[in-house]
């Protein structure tokens, strides 16, 4: 178990981190998201024994990491960090640069290095290369295999992903992912991508203007975010302004079950894209699509009400026989999230 009690860090005036707990189990993965300046780093930083926080109390397993009487140093807390530029050591091949810690005779060394070397997707070749004779995703794998040599029991990840094209990308967190549980290591990973949080974590913590607003699991994050901010961190959302009753709202798009039977009055609501079906017209329509934005497997499409001329942007799988002045149906599944 690692558990965070009331962290809190200013920087002179600035309360960066305020009030901040959190508990992790043995071998989970949590994923912390919140905008730029939130204080994501800062925190990493905080449990990684790099910073000292002006209060609280940090654990593992047991052990006091840092309270009003005790700081345990950053060497000794058995914690891995890859911080996002990777931060290799110039002077040391990229073989020496994994190994180095690793105890053992050269020979069991170098076999651990191969194997770590393959976790990450680095071929072998490499190994005798400098760190500035590689790429910056390159890097980046080499500083996680370098973290994962040391066998720590909670590895901290400050974007490691982020240098990698989208195929290696998601391939290297996948492997990185199943190597941590196996291990059965704890880790924390930060980030700015939604979709990567989502499929990494077993668990999210949402974090805005330095405290946690909202902590679950990634399915129950996406579904029922506690404000339209927290819907945005994770994926797209459609936001509107809905009258709700009865369990159900009446909004721009028609009449929709929400997941609060007790919301009345005046709300925003939100659906997520896989809930609104957008297809030709059959019959009589009041929608027509007015502006495609192509992204490949999806666009975003622009709506006209015609009836009222409002308009709404609806994120769909693109439909080659939809075309701009197309005439279109809606159809909602699902519940709507009422926001308080």
């Amino acid at each position: 178990m690692f558990e965070l009690s009331h962290i809190a860090k200013n920087f002179g005036s600035v309360a960066v981190l305020d009030d901040v707990s959190i508990r992790l189990s043995p071998g989970s993965r949590t994923a912390i998201v919140g905008p730029s300046g939130s204080g994501k780093t800062t925190l990493l930083r905080i449990i990684a024994g790099f910073e000292r926080p002006d209060s609280g109390r940090i654990v593992m397993r047991g052990e006091t990491l840092f309270d009003a009487n005790k700081t345990v140093p950053a060497h000794q807390r058995k914690i891995g960090f890859v911080p996002q530029e990777g931060a290799l050591f110039p002077h040391l091949r990229v073989e020496d640069n994994i190994g180095w810690g690793i105890k053992g005779s050269r020979q069991a060394r170098r076999k651990q290095v191969a194997a770590l070397m393959e976790k990450v997707s680095l071929d072998w070749q490499l190994a005798r290369h400098w760190p500035h004779e590689i790429s910056g995703g390159q890097q980046q794998r080499v500083a996680l295999a370098r973290a994962l040599a040391q066998q720590p029991t909670l590895m901290l990840l400050d974007e490691p992903f982020s240098a990698l094209d989208t195929g290696l990308r998601a391939a290297t967190r996948r492997a990185t992912a199943e190597l941590l549980s196996e291990a059965g290591v704890t880790s924390i990973l930060v980030t700015h991508d939604q979709n990567e949080a989502l499929s990494f974590a077993s668990q999210i913590a949402v974090i805005q203007q330095g405290r946690f607003t909202q902590v679950g699991h990634p399915q129950t994050l996406y579904s029922h975010p506690v404000d339209e901010q927290t819907a945005l961190f994770l994926g797209d959302a459609l936001l509107m302004a809905a009258e709700v009753a009865d369990g159900q709202a009446h909004c721009l798009v028609g009449q929709i079950p929400v997941d609060d039977l007790g919301a009345r009055g005046p709300r925003r609501i939100m659906l997520r894209p896989e809930q609104v079906i957008v297809s030709p017209a059959v019959g009589l329509s009041r929608i027509r699509v007015v502006d495609i934005d192509f992204a490949g497997y999806l666009s975003t499409l622009t709506l006209c009400f015609t009836d009222c001329n409002q308009t709404l942007s609806v994120t769909s799988i693109t439909q080659p026989g939809l075309i701009a002045g197309t005439m279109v149906d809606i159809c909602i599944t699902g519940k709507a999230r009422v926001f308080s």
